[in-house]
């Protein structure tokens, strides 16, 4: 059976709909996981400032390693770096709006490789804009495309 043009019109505008409500929903996600790192990095931030230390990471690795055993996530290395997130971008106000705008992965790599404040900003919009996989985000600071454009 050959479809008509109105058909195939209908067929595209439902599968548009599905493809941007996928989309939608994993910005949802992804916007959720963040704000839950950044909670996660300030409780633990807030800890060390009353004196645990950093035994308190390795306890709460395997604590919640064992409460939530299918979700990765939770490693020593992974909480640190949650605290890192928020201690580095809790003061900045330009930076806060920005951080839901894209994966842990990508802020992870831009966290390691750019301790300017205003070429992360560069790194998190241009990522957003322009869908850069991590990859390309890497590449992309690797050439220094921060430095050669300002």
């Amino acid at each position: 059976m050959t479809l008509a043009n109105p058909q195939l019109t209908f067929i595209a505008s439902i599968k548009e709909k599905i493809r941007l409500a996928q989309y939608e929903a994993l910005k949802e996600v992804n916007t959720q996981l963040i704000r839950l790192y950044w909670d996660i990095g300030r409780d633990i931030s807030e800890k060390q400032g009353e004196s645990w230390g950093k035994s308190v990471v390795e306890f709460l690795s395997r604590e919640l390693q064992k409460e939530f055993p299918g979700i990765s996530g939770f490693s020593e290395r992974n909480l640190w770096l949650m605290t890192q997130f928020y201690n580095e971008y809790h003061d900045i106000e330009f930076l806060q709006p920005l951080a839901a705008e894209i994966n842990w992965t990508k802020h992870i790599a831009i966290m390691v490789k750019c301790k300017d404040n205003q070429e992360r900003r560069f790194y998190i919009m241009s990522t957003k804009k322009f869908g850069w996989s991590k990859n390309i985000l890497i590449h992309q600071m690797e050439n220094k495309t921060y430095k050669n454009t300002y």
